[in-house]
């Protein structure tokens, strides 16, 4: 389990990287599709994901909250408005919904096996416009969020191709994970 501020700071790094590996820039829709396509893949292949965030089922596809929460602080919006302090020394908006990275990822943490994942990720579907990415993440796992809209790993994990044996391995994590210690 990650503490709030290692999840920013695991989130933050991630973004910038996607970003470095988009030139620059990127809007919200396509560098959240490209991290949760990523997601997929990395679940699939290793049994844990990348993002330590949870996904919703929004209109356009599935959406990072504490990601998404980050880059709206930019615009003064949202949960996290009164951190967004810690966020602008790493990026700033070049619209409302364009975000431009203004340092560079801190690779301590990503996993030569995460940044493999987004790589390959970015390839797939960079190029895609607005209604591919949208049409293409309302995949299997999408289409199945809890009630309360979020989305699960382990539906993630089998849209990835997880096997049977991954799937029970992503599952006990997530059970190690909430279990109460007495």
């Amino acid at each position: 389990m990650y503490s709030s501020e290692e999840k920013r700071e695991i989130i933050i790094n991630t973004l910038l990287y996607i970003l470095q590996k988009l030139g620059g820039s990127g809007d919200f829709h396509k560098v959240f599709k490209i991290l949760y396509f990523a997601d997929e893949k990395h679940l699939a292949k290793y049994g844990a994901a990348i993002n330590p965030d949870t996904y919703v089922a929004m209109n356009y596809g599935p959406v990072p909250s504490m990601a998404y929460e980050i880059l709206k602080s930019l615009r003064g919006e949202g949960f996290m408005v009164q951190l967004k302090h810690e966020f602008t020394p790493y990026f700033e908006l070049t619209n409302n919904h364009t975000v431009r990275a203004i340092a560079k990822p801190d690779m301590d943490y990503l996993s030569e096996s995460e940044a493999q994942c987004i790589d390959e990720s970015i390839k797939e579907n960079q190029y895609l416009g607005f209604k591919g990415r949208t049409d293409k993440s309302h995949d299997n796992a999408y289409n199945n969020p809890d009630d309360d809209g979020y989305i699960s790993f382990i539906k993630m994990a089998k849209v990835g191709g997880a096997n049977d044996a991954m799937l029970n391995y992503i599952n006990d994590s997530l059970e190690n994970n909430t279990a109460v210690v007495q």
